[in-house]
């Protein structure tokens, strides 16, 4: 038993090939390079507190590690996941004792330091500013929302960018070199991984070990596609339901649709299907493009996405996902116009501002004896009657309101026949207006 207790355990090849020097760090060259900006930091003889804001698996923890090895400090790692106040007290308390007792400076390196409130940000800041830590926070969200701007401001932040296929090979290269030396990859399977890590180089190693775990237990020396696709479960692409990668990911679908690209749409959509988000929000999605960025230009759009929505609420997955992705494209070819977009948004900016204008009395409705001798209703024109079906002329704002003319149809599908009409009932507007003016003079 004595024996079993001395043997020390393997560590995950995560852990074996985490980098101990800067030079050891794949990825992030736009901070790690000569002279980008971490170098620079890491060269100036003196750390500074720091968030570190990127994806899972891309070097968070490593780089402040390598932080307080470079300048000899005391490392205190907690996670906001599972600590609170009192544990950011204790960090503080050993970080003093370290202080008084060897004269080090802590690090303190906050996990996930978005998923702290208000209150424990704010217990960190009295310690970031007196200089007892040095401070660096990891963190998958964006930090302009998810950390107190007090802290933010105390903090420099460096942005964090997934592994490209590049990188990942590199990391396969070192894998293979220090630790998976027995075994060999087929180009495809290699391929194969790299997909399902999707840029975190933490699952890209936990993939290697699952490959080379399977390929012992049978006996191979090769590690190919068939061997990697019965050893590994089907991995979800990265995709927080909550997070900035998600609004990004809408963003750029949205951006595909109204850029009239329709197999970007089809890529974004489907990889956010892939992902894991609920296909009931994207149809809902879909119908706001509709509205927003293709209105009367071509009506058919909203229909298609209203029907397309409904569909997918009869199917269910995976098969009203298919009506999504024919909406996705039949909204990407269509004539695109945001004029009906842009008069509502000018009307209600005009509202917000806008005093309390009172119905025109030729407007006003009169239902009973009074409101008529009030003079309720009185002259007004009932289109029907009139030629064309229009009242030229006649007037339906506010008395002493200019005619805002918000609504500006575009030139392109149904709205340029609309801009036509527009224009026809514009110039009979002018024409009983001059009439009217001469019978007055």
């Amino acid at each position: 038993m004595a024996d079993l207790f001395k043997t020390k355990p393997i560590p995950p090849l995560a852990e074996a090939l985490r980098p101990n020097t800067l030079d050891e760090v794949i990825g992030q060259r736009h901070l790690l390079g000569p002279g980008k900006p971490l170098r620079v930091a890491f060269e100036s003889g003196r750390p500074h507190s720091m968030l570190l804001w990127g994806p899972p698996g891309v070097g968070k923890t490593t780089l402040a590690r390598l932080t307080a090895n470079a300048f000899d400090c005391a490392f205190i790692a907690i996670s906001a996941v599972f600590a609170g106040v009192k544990e950011i007290r204790a960090a503080m308390e050993e970080a003093q004792h370290t202080l008084n007792q060897h004269r080090r400076r802590t690090l303190l390196f906050v996990d996930e330091i978005h998923r702290f409130n208000k209150a424990q940000q704010d217990a960190l800041l009295p310690f970031v500013e007196s200089g007892l830590v040095t401070f660096i926070g990891a963190t998958t969200e964006n930090p302009s929302f998810e950390v107190n701007s007090a802290l933010l401001s105390r903090a420099q932040v460096y942005v964090l960018e997934s592994l490209n296929e590049q990188e990942m090979r590199e990391l396969l290269e070192r894998a293979r070199s220090k630790v998976l030396t027995e075994l060999s990859f087929e180009d495809a399977a290699v391929d194969t991984l790299i997909g399902y890590a999707d840029g975190d180089a933490r699952r890209f190693l936990n993939l290697l070990e699952q490959a080379a775990s399977a390929a012992q237990a049978s006996n191979s020396s090769v590690v190919d596609t068939p061997l990697v696709e019965n050893a590994l479960s089907m991995n979800a692409r990265r995709f927080d339901k909550g997070g900035d990668n998600f609004y990004d990911q809408i963003s750029a679908l949205h951006k595909s649709v109204r850029g009239s690209n329709p197999d970007a749409a089809l890529y974004w959509l489907t990889r956010m299907l892939d992902g894991g988000a609920d296909p009931k929000y994207l149809s809902r999605r879909i119908v706001r493009m509709a509205w927003e960025d293709i209105g009367l230009a071509d009506p058919r759009a909203m229909q298609i996405a209203n029907d397309a929505a409904l569909t997918y609420e009869r199917l269910g997955s995976p098969e009203g996902e298919l009506a999504l992705g024919q909406a996705v494209i039949y909204l990407s070819i269509a004539a695109k116009s945001n004029a009906g977009y842009m008069a509502y948004n000018q009307a209600v900016a005009f509202i917000k501002q806008d005093q309390s204008r009172p119905v025109p009395v030729h407007l006003r409705n009169a239902p009973t004896k009074l409101m008529k001798e009030l003079g309720y209703g009185h002259a007004y024109r009932y289109a029907h009657d009139e030629p064309e079906a229009y009242a030229a002329g006649e007037t339906y704002l506010p008395e002493g309101m200019r005619e805002p003319e918000w609504y500006q149809p575009v030139s392109r599908g149904l709205e340029l026949k609309i801009a036509d009409k527009m224009a026809h009932l514009r110039e009979l507007d002018q024409q009983a207006r001059a009439k009217e003016k001469g019978k007055k003079s």
